[in-house]
């Protein structure tokens, strides 16, 4: 597929992997399952999805002003996608098991992106999902969408060979699949997590549902000293099977890994942060930002950085296919202080093994994670340096994140960023800030929501009335923005968003810019 230039969401699982609010996503479908029982007009239909890491999947998933859904578009011809069934129009209702019909279209986006290879979707033909929502039916209720109520998760098990083996023996009813475990009590298997009459979905990311007994055998005995299972209790493996859907590792529990990514609260020293940031190739054959050359004593090395890490977020913003100099100016851009994500090569190497990105088994623990950075950054500072650091909230930012008042004044050729719309609601968002213009010198950065133009809420005002009000003042404008991240933060904590509580750190600007596009 051709790639195109993302907005905030570009960041992907690998470069293949792009992402344009415009375009959409490019995923892929593999195998179509029955239908399950419900009204012909209603008829979903189960997709798994599987691609390697040379392969792309076919169509774009992309969400459209006046259309409600997540909606299926531009399906190649000759694609898995097209061979698998995938109509243009088609909506997505599910991700891995997870209804989704009724989340934000960029969260989807942020799903998919990190379920790596594989991923389950639940889709259904447009006109009938069109013609559900003008009858007000509840398509989750109909679908039966329920797995969060009746079943839990799988897990993925790491076992290491102990002195009698890996302590778990597998058996079925015949010569080929479903498999089914028993454990020896207090063995290597028992202690990963692994359960008696468990259901053996994979081993070391290969699908073994439609493989022989003997099959098995050879895989296990060619694994070496450890092996990584997806296995599943009954009762869940009977639900998915009862709905058609087929378990991949990114539905899975990961407490059991060996390998997680790191947060990495770095205070910036006299010196800088101490290390330096190079592109290289990728275990998977892509191309990643790592950490090199870290200087002993340096903030780097005190926040626990190694060498060789693999950057994979930057203040929970996903990097992971961006090029160089973006994420250079992300990290400039946080000032003194920033938040990394990274895994280590072995955990590279690990998650690539098993088809998934390292950042789907993160635990988004806010409370927890403040209290890890105030923690941190108390270390990295000497007493005469220390001060709260930048996410960790001190008692006047105790009501929550503050949004920003831009005040802009346009240059010789415009206010230098573009504005777009994902979705017909909650709003719209700010893409390409030109650098040091007049946008980004006022406080302007990609990804923030636009809350007000000139003093008026926009929240649910359409993309087209927004693009009016923006150029309603011929040569000025003050906007109200706030991060995306912690705009929907204050929205769930019902935490009031106003021009009065807004940072004190309003500019204004001159200088010259590109007024392109502000355009969907």
């Amino acid at each position: 597929m051709k790639e195109h230039n993302g907005i905030e969401d570009r960041a992907a699982l690998s470069p293949k992997f792009t992402f344009n609010p415009k375009e959409g996503i490019d995923n892929p479908a593999l195998v179509i399952c029955d239908d399950l029982e419900l009204p012909i007009s209603l008829k979903p239909r189960i997709c798994v999805l599987t691609k390697k890491d040379n392969e792309v999947f076919g169509f774009h998933l992309r969400a459209e002003k006046g259309r409600p859904g997540h909606i299926i578009r531009h399906v190649e011809p000759g694609s898995c996608a097209q061979y698998a069934g995938l109509s243009d129009a088609d909506r997505v209702l599910e991700v891995n098991g997870e209804y989704v019909d009724n989340i934000e279209h960029f969260k989807v986006v942020e799903k998919i992106r990190l379920s790596g290879s594989k991923i389950t979707f639940l889709v259904i033909d447009g006109a009938a999902y069109e013609d559900a929502k003008m009858k007000n039916l509840n398509i989750a209720e109909l679908i039966q969408s329920d797995i969060q109520t009746l079943c839990g998760k799988p897990r993925l098990c790491y076992v290491e060979k102990g002195p009698n083996g890996f302590g778990f023996e597998f058996s079925s009813k015949g010569a080929k699949a479903p498999f089914t475990l028993s454990i020896q009590s207090e063995g290597p298997a028992e202690k990963s997590g692994v359960q008696s009459n468990d259901k053996l979905i994979e081993i070391n990311g290969v699908n073994v549902e439609d493989c022989t007994y003997l099959q098995v055998k050879k895989e296990i005995k060619e694994t070496g000293d450890s092996v990584t299972l997806l296995v599943t209790d009954q009762k869940t493996d009977a639900y998915y099977r009862d709905k058609g859907i087929r378990i991949v590792p990114a539905m899975a529990c990961f407490k059991h890994l060996p390998f997680k990514p790191r947060k990495l609260y770095l205070v910036k020293g006299s010196c800088g942060y101490g290390f330096l940031l190079k592109t290289e190739k990728t275990t998977s054959g892509t191309y990643g930002q790592y950490l090199r050359e870290v200087d002993a004593g340096s903030p780097a090395e005190k926040c626990g950085m190694k060498e060789g890490d693999h950057l994979l977020a930057v203040n929970r913003d996903n990097i992971e296919g961006l090029q160089h100099d973006i994420v250079v100016r992300k990290i400039r851009e946080s000032g003194n202080q920033t938040t990394f994500t990274v895994i280590s090569s072995e955990g590279e190497k690990y998650f690539t093994s098993l088809g998934l990105s390292p950042l789907i088994c993160m635990e988004d623990d806010d409370v927890e994670e403040q209290m890890e950075l105030k923690e941190t950054a108390e270390r990295c500072l000497s007493p005469q340096q220390a001060r709260p650091p930048l996410c960790c909230p001190t008692a006047q930012q105790a009501t929550g994140p503050k949004p920003r008042l831009c005040h802009l004044v346009k240059g010789s050729s415009g206010y230098g960023f573009q504005i777009y719309s994902i979705t017909d609601e909650p709003g719209i968002y700010i893409q390409e800030v030109v650098p040091e213009d007049v946008g980004y010198k006022a406080g302007i950065r990609d990804g923030d929501m636009v809350i007000e133009v000139n003093g008026i809420n926009i929240e649910k005002v359409s993309y087209e009335d927004v693009l009016l009000k923006i150029k309603e003042k011929k040569s000025e404008v003050t906007l109200l923005v706030m991060n995306k991240k912690e705009y929907w933060h204050c929205k769930d904590n019902d935490i009031p968003i106003s021009r009065e509580s807004a940072s004190e750190d309003n500019k204004t600007c001159k200088t010259g810019s590109t007024e392109k596009g502000l355009q969907h």
